[in-house]
């Protein structure tokens, strides 16, 4: 085996292992809704941060990417809007089904496609636009549907919205790092960033008065949480990018929903409403045609 098909092997076993670890996630935060979302988001990012910075303090740093100024603030704002956005979701997904949730927080990269066109002036073709409308349709549809059907969530439609807006954070954590990400070396870089990440949960769990108390089950939950889909999961994604085009990636993503949505359905009897079911279709295939389309 030479070193291209030995590299190739480990990013294809790394993207597996995260995309298994992205499926899980949702199902974790559902074991621990019983704990205050912003100290569940706490216990998350500050698991991976100083499992990281141990990691990172024994490393050689021979090779250490040395931050500016400007890469600092951008590493600033890039861990403060993933924060965020750990916060959004954690709490959608307390709030809304699993399947509802892990849908729509996945439609960021049609918010993208939607910046790129109109603050850089990128062109896309109709088949990008009616993927777009389909996402966003079926997005309306959704919130429709979870606040109208029975949906055995008496806040559904909050959690939608919190799930978009985690959407859009990630768009800015997303656009902040891109620059950083293609400087600085992997380590470095998630080490940082997620430190940055674990000090924006504290501040904002500390100054809305969250509640640390949580049962033994939740604490595990929050860690597994952070060891998991934040560091094998994001950490894979990270790593990937390299060496993976955008349009796979990003259709891998589509493996969460997916997955999340079986297990909430196999774990805890969670079935979307025929109208649900048929709007996260709907926007599984617009997200899917459009970045598809917009990458090639």
């Amino acid at each position: 085996m030479d070193n291209r098909e030995g590299q190739s092997w480990l990013v294809t076993v790394a993207l597996l292992f995260g995309m298994l670890n992205f499926g899980f996630a949702p199902i974790l935060v559902r074991v621990a809704d019983d704990a205050d979302p912003f100290a569940l988001a706490v216990v998350r990012t500050v698991s991976a941060a100083v499992v990281l910075l141990a990691i990172w303090a024994f490393r050689s740093k021979a090779n250490a990417h040395s931050y500016n100024r400007h890469e600092n603030l951008l590493a600033l704002g890039a861990g403060f809007a993933l924060g965020l956005h750990f916060i959004c979701w954690i709490a959608a997904i307390m709030l809304t089904s699993v399947a509802s949730a892990s849908v729509l927080v996945t439609i960021h990269p049609v918010i993208l496609i939607l910046i790129e066109a109109y603050y850089f002036k990128r062109k896309f073709s109709g088949l990008v636009w009616t993927g777009v409308f389909m996402a966003f349709s079926g997005s309306i549809v959704l919130g429709i549907s979870d606040a109208t059907g029975d949906t055995g969530f008496e806040h559904a439609l909050r959690g939608d919205l919190l799930a978009v807006m985690a959407a859009l954070l990630f768009v800015v954590y997303f656009l902040l790092s891109q620059k950083l990400r293609q400087t600085s070396d992997w380590l470095g870089y998630i080490t940082r960033v997620y430190g940055i990440t674990a000090l924006t949960c504290v501040f904002v769990a500390v100054i809305i008065g969250a509640d640390f108390s949580m049962s033994a089950v939740a604490l595990a939950a929050g860690i597994g949480l952070g060891l998991g889909p934040q560091i094998a999961g994001h950490g894979a994604m990270n790593y990937a990018v390299k060496f993976i085009s955008p349009a796979i990636l990003a259709t891998l993503i589509l493996v969460e929903p997916v997955l999340g949505s079986l297990l909430a359905w196999g774990l805890f009897d969670e079935v979307p409403p025929g109208l649900s079911v048929l709007a996260i279709v709907i926007i599984l295939c617009g997200v899917v045609m459009a970045w598809f389309k917009r990458s090639l």
